[in-house]
């Protein structure tokens, strides 16, 4: 086993690479080097030479990509159907404006979270996109944006009492005002 780990772990770059090439993004292709070294490990039966151990290897990393691929396209067909099930026209919910207290009481949020809430929940961007825009890891990102969501939602409960439990929707709450009306 020891020689199998060794023969992987020093062409682990070529791995990467290898992973990259194909899909196209550097974060993605160590999860799925990752994801099939493990899978390597957990094998039964392992090769002998350092030469057999590269080739399965590359087999199972192969196979880990396609079934990224795989999923990818069940996302994108999912997608695909989700949209065509929506309606033409918005209904009365889509105009409904986000609450004000959200843009009032973003100075409440810690500064390092701020800018996550801003690229992700106002602008609407993507948080792979967000994460790039960011320079930090889709998954460092995704922990980010959840703390930066409870500290929100604290300052909005303290501020909007019951509104926040239900929704922040069409508020009449003004930048004055020291407790949120919310319908």
């Amino acid at each position: 086993m020891a020689g199998v780990e060794a023969a992987i772990i020093k062409n682990l770059q070529v791995f990467v690479a290898f992973a990259r090439n194909r899909l196209g993004d550097h974060h993605l292709a160590e999860d799925v080097v990752q994801d099939s070294l493990i899978k390597a490990l957990a094998a039964d039966r392992h090769p002998e030479t350092d030469e057999e151990t590269i080739t399965w290897f590359y087999r199972i990393l192969r196979r880990s990509i396609i079934d990224v691929y795989r999923k990818q396209g069940a996302r994108s067909r999912a997608l695909e159907r989700f949209e065509k099930q929506l309606p033409e026209t918005p209904d009365e919910e889509d105009g409904r404006e986000l609450c004000k207290c959200f843009r009032r009481l973003l100075p409440l949020v810690p500064e390092q979270y701020r800018e996550l809430l801003e690229e992700v929940d106002l602008k609407g961007h993507e948080p792979d996109v967000a994460a790039a825009k960011l320079g930090v890891t889709k998954n460092n990102l995704t922990v980010r944006l959840h703390r930066a969501r409870k500290h929100l939602r604290k300052a909005l409960s303290q501020n909007c009492g019951a509104c926040s439990a239900h929704g922040c929707f069409d508020c009449t709450c003004n930048d004055s005002d020291e407790k949120a009306h919310c319908h």
